[in-house]
């Protein structure tokens, strides 16, 4: 179900499904009309998506859900910065490593450990079946080059998407407050996930994707946002279908037999 929900979501990204509606027109070229109109429609998706007015106009009711964090955390805090990616290369230091949006959210992580007094840092990831070494040995690296003590970290080197990551942190805290550090975009699923698993969570986002460009530039960092916003839509979509108010022990359960397959 896992590989099967990641297949089928890119389905409906920005260069996948522009290619199947050009591949659809190229079957019907025949009849003009309908060629033309998909033709037209992938046309006009492409202007859309690789726009900035566009891709802002989909970031921006998930960005402008939660403002960025800076309330002073209490002794003992906690805060959990969801994986991102990685490229495992060992010549490099770990920082370097990680992807722009995992040490965008690393770097959050470690200003909101900085809030407080005696706080612990939780890292997560798999490795994705690409990487020898998890993304949580390597954001618990690169955390430790930053200056986080090896001892104030805690890694889920097993969770593989974020409802894993809550049912981990349900584990390992119960019902204790904690801060949850992810991309903006990313914070309203996230946030409605853990919330969904019962944990006491506070958001503190980062990694904005919204930017100033002029209104007739098409570029691929627009196209990629407006990738990033759907994604995101369409695992809010899913959770809810699926997920949304259903007992937690069942996605306990579900996540106690992935960890005995890995």
């Amino acid at each position: 179900m896992f590989w099967l929900k990641k297949v089928i979501s890119q389905l409906f990204m920005p260069i996948p499904l522009l290619l199947l509606i050009l591949l659809l027109a190229f079957f019907v070229i025949r009849n003009r009309r309908r060629g033309r109109l998909l033709i037209g429609i992938a046309a006009t998706l492409l202007i859309v998506l690789a726009s900035g007015w566009g891709s802002n106009g989909l970031l921006k009711p998930l960005e402008n859900s939660y403002s960025v964090n800076n309330s002073a955390l209490g002794k003992g805090c906690l805060v959990m910065v969801l994986g991102s990616g990685h490229e495992e290369n060992s010549s490099l230091p770990a920082t370097q490593q990680l992807s722009n949006t995992a040490l965008a959210r690393l770097t959050e992580g470690v200003r909101q450990l900085s809030l407080g007094e005696g706080c612990q840092l939780v890292v997560s990831g798999w490795g994705g079946g690409l990487s020898s070494r998890s993304h949580a040995d390597i954001m618990f690296d690169a955390a430790v080059e930053l200056g986080v003590a090896p001892s104030a970290i805690i890694k889920f080197p097993l969770a593989k998407d974020t409802i894993e990551e809550a049912q981990f942190m349900r584990w390992e805290v119960a019902d204790a407050p904690f801060r949850l550090v992810t991309s903006a975009s990313h914070m309203p699923r996230a946030m409605a996930i853990f919330e969904n698993a019962g944990l006491n969570v506070t958001a503190a986002p980062t990694d904005f994707a919204q930017r100033q460009t002029y209104w007739w530039r098409l570029d691929a960092m627009s196209l990629l946002n407006s990738q990033r916003a759907i994604h995101e839509y369409l695992g809010l979509a899913w959770f809810k279908i699926k997920h949304q108010g259903k007992p937690n022990s069942s996605t306990r359960n579900d996540t106690a037999q992935d960890e005995t397959l890995l």
